[in-house]
């Protein structure tokens, strides 16, 4: 069965005035963060960005009823061995 994936969305300015999205996912070590996906281009804004970022989120989620889901073992799967 496949599980919820733990993402966020986050917005970083590099530079003053130039704001980027970024997706992070969190691992198996809850304090541990890992860059899925970021913003090639600056916005000017940080709303902006940030709304450019839940669209990524979004285009994540294959079925809006269960959330973005990460593989996991196949219950229905016949055994191995």
């Amino acid at each position: 069965m496949s599980h919820l994936r733990h993402l966020s969305v986050f917005v970083d300015e590099p530079d003053p005035g130039h704001f980027h999205w970024v997706l992070h996912e969190s691992t198996e070590d809850a304090v541990v963060w890992t860059e899925v996906e970021s913003s090639v281009d600056s916005f000017p804004m940080w709303i902006d960005a940030f709304d450019a970022g839940n669209v990524a989120l979004l285009r994540l989620v294959h079925d809006e009823r269960i959330g973005p889901r990460a593989p996991g073992e196949d219950e229905n799967a016949a055994p191995v061995g």
